[in-house]
C-alpha cells in the first residue's frame, strides 16, 4: 500500500521529453513494455467515482493495483501479486464492495504501453520519476471493441518534495504538454458518466445544502476500503460523515425534508461503528497516559488489560463491522445517500437566497444550544444536571457542523461560530471523557482484583482522569460566557 501523487499531461505526438539539467541528477530514459487489463461494473461504477482496478504485466511492479482517490492527483495504491488466474482476488473485490454493491466485476478495457522512464535522483534517493508514455486503449464495452491511442506524460512525486514536482511540470508545460482532464487513463480511454447530482441554481440555499451532502457522501465511500482493512483513523473519519450527513439533514430540514427515515439509518450505521471507535480512543488514551508515568508506578499486567485486551476486542469490533459492510442494510444506505444528491426531495427554502436563507438556520442552531444549556442549569440535581449538559454538547456540535456546512458561502463569520461550538463541544467532551475513563477503569479494576492482580495503578490512572474532568468542569463557565459573547457579535 502506498500513496501515489503525480501530476498527468496530454502531449502530441511528437513531444519531447524537455531537458531537466538544474532539478537533480537524471538517469534514463529507460524504456518497459506494459499490458494492463481494467476491471469494473458493466455500468462503471469504479471508474465513475475515480477508482479503478487493473491486472498489469511488465514494468518493474507487475501484479494487482487498486487506486483510490484522496484528492485530485493524490491517489491511495494498495498492490496484490499477479496471480496466474485473471479473476479478481478476493481481497481486491472485498474492497471496492460500496461501490459494485453486487454488482460482477469484469475486464472493460486493456491498456497496451510503451513507457520511457526518466528519473531524477539526489544519490541513491529517488525523488521524481518521469514516464512518457504511448498507449494502445482497447474498450470492451460496445458491441465491438473500440481502440484509440495516445500520448501522455506522467510526473510521478517519489522521495522529493512537492517543489521539484511543480518545477518538473512547469518545464514539461514550457515544452508544450497540458495537465490533462482525465484523472487516469482508463477515465480518457472510457470516459465514464459523472456521478449523478441535482443541478440547482448556483446561488440557492439548495446548491449550497447538496453540495455540502455530496461531499460527505463522497467522504463516506472513500473510507469504506480504509474501515475493511482496518487502517488507522478509517473507522473515525467514516462515522464523521455520517454524524456531518445526519446533522446536516436535522439542521437544513427546511431545505430537504421527509428524511426521518434516512437519518434513522445514519444513526444506526454511527452506532455499528462507535463500538470500535470508541475502543481505539480509550485504549489510545490509557497507553498514552501508562507511557508517561514513572515505570515504579506501573504494577502488575495492567498493559495487557488496558491495551492488549482492548486491541483484541477493536479486532472482533471491526469482524462486525465487516459484515454489515456486506450486508443489504448498509447498501441500502449508500443507494439512498446516491438518491439524496442525484434526485432529492426539496422544500421551500431550497430556492431561496443562499446568505439569507442559510445564515437564520445557523442562528436557530446555536439558539438550541443556548436553549439545551438553559435547561440543563434549571436541573436542581447535579447528576442529572450533568446527563443534560451532555445534550448541551450534542447541540454545540450540530452547530458546529452546521456552520462547516456554510463557510464556502457566507465566510469567515461561519468558520468563526465553528471553532466557538467547538471550543464548547471540547471542553465538555474532555469533561465527560474523563468521566467515562474513571468508570472504565473501575470496571477493568475490579476484574483484576478478582484475578488476584495489583490494582495500585488503576487507582493512580483514576486519579489522572478525576483531575483532567474537574479541571473542564471548571474551564467551562468560563469558555461559556466568552463563546455566548463572540457569538452575539456574529449572529
Amino acid at each position: 500500500m502506498g500513496i501515489e501523487i503525480e501530476d498527468k499531461f496530454d502531449v502530441p505526438p511528437d513531444f519531447e521529453v524537455p531537458d531537466l539539467t538544474g532539478l537533480a541528477e537524471a538517469t534514463g530514459p529507460k524504456s518497459f513494455q506494459l499490458v494492463a487489463l481494467y476491471y469494473d461494473t458493466p455500468d462503471l461504477r469504479l471508474a465513475a467515482r475515480g477508482v479503478t482496478l487493473r491486472r498489469r504485466r511488465g514494468g518493474s511492479d507487475p501484479g494487482w493495483h487498486l487506486k483510490l482517490p484522496q484528492a485530485r492527483g493524490v491517489r491511495q495504491e494498495i498492490t496484490h501479486p499477479l496471480t496466474r488466474t485473471k479473476a479478481v482476488p478476493d481481497e481486491l473485490a472485498e474492497l471496492v464492495r460500496a461501490y459494485t454493491r453486487g454488482a460482477e466485476l469484469g475486464v472493460v478495457a486493456e491498456l497496451a504501453t510503451r513507457r520511457s522512464v526518466t528519473v531524477l535522483s539526489d544519490g541513491d534517493k529517488r525523488l521524481v520519476e518521469i514516464a512518457d508514455d504511448r498507449v494502445k486503449g482497447t474498450s470492451f464495452l460496445g458491441d465491438e471493441p473500440l481502440v484509440v491511442r495516445w500520448r501522455e506524460v506522467e510526473a510521478e512525486l517519489l522521495d522529493g518534495d512537492e517543489r521539484l514536482l511543480a518545477k518538473v511540470g512547469k518545464r514539461l508545460r514550457k515544452a508544450g504538454a497540458t495537465p490533462s482532464a482525465a484523472a487516469s487513463k482508463l477515465a480518457k480511454l472510457l470516459e465514464p458518466p459523472a456521478t449523478p447530482r441535482a443541478a440547482l441554481d448556483a446561488d440557492t440555499a439548495g446548491h449550497t445544502v447538496l453540495g455540502y451532502l455530496s461531499g460527505q457522501v463522497t467522504a463516506l465511500l472513500s473510507q469504506d476500503p480504509r474501515v475493511r482493512r482496518a487502517e488507522e483513523g478509517g473507522v473515525h473519519r467514516m462515522r464523521v460523515a455520517a454524524r456531518r450527513l445526519r446533522s446536516a439533514l436535522k439542521a437544513f430540514k427546511s431545505v430537504v425534508p421527509d428524511t426521518g427515515e434516512l437519518q434513522e439509518e445514519l444513526q444506526w450505521f454511527g452506532t455499528v461503528l462507535g463500538e470500535v471507535r470508541d475502543l481505539e480512543v480509550i485504549r489510545a488514551r490509557y497507553g498514552d497516559e501508562l507511557a508517561a508515568l514513572p515505570p515504579e508506578l506501573v504494577i502488575g499486567p495492567i498493559r495487557t488489560r488496558l491495551c492488549d485486551d482492548l486491541a483484541e476486542r477493536e479486532r472482533e469490533g471491526y469482524d462486525r463491522i465487516r459484515d454489515e459492510l456486506s450486508g443489504d442494510r448498509y447498501y441500502a444506505l449508500l443507494h439512498a445517500l446516491d438518491a439524496l444528491v442525484a434526485e432529492p426531495k426539496l422544500g421551500k427554502a431550497a430556492a431561496g437566497p443562499a446568505a439569507d436563507t442559510l445564515r437564520d438556520v445557523a442562528a436557530a442552531n446555536w439558539a438550541r444550544v443556548t436553549k439545551a444549556y438553559d435547561t440543563a442549569q434549571a436541573i436542581a440535581d447535579p447528576e442529572q444536571r450533568e446527563i443534560a449538559m451532555h445534550d448541551v454538547r450534542k447541540a454545540a456540535k450540530r452547530a458546529r457542523y452546521t456552520a462547516e456546512a456554510l463557510k464556502p458561502t457566507l465566510g469567515k463569520p461561519m468558520s468563526r461560530l465553528a471553532k466557538l461550538a467547538e471550543a464548547v463541544q471540547e471542553v465538555l467532551g474532555t469533561h465527560q471523557d474523563g468521566v467515562v475513563a474513571q468508570e472504565r477503569l473501575l470496571a477493568e479494576a475490579g476484574r483484576a482484583r478478582e484475578a488476584g492482580e495489583d490494582t495500585f495503578t488503576y487507582g493512580v490512572l483514576v486519579g489522572l482522569e478525576r483531575a483532567t474532568a474537574e479541571r473542564a468542569h471548571e474551564e467551562f463557565p468560563g469558555v461559556w460566557a466568552e463563546t455566548c459573547e463572540a457569538v452575539r457579535s456574529l449572529l
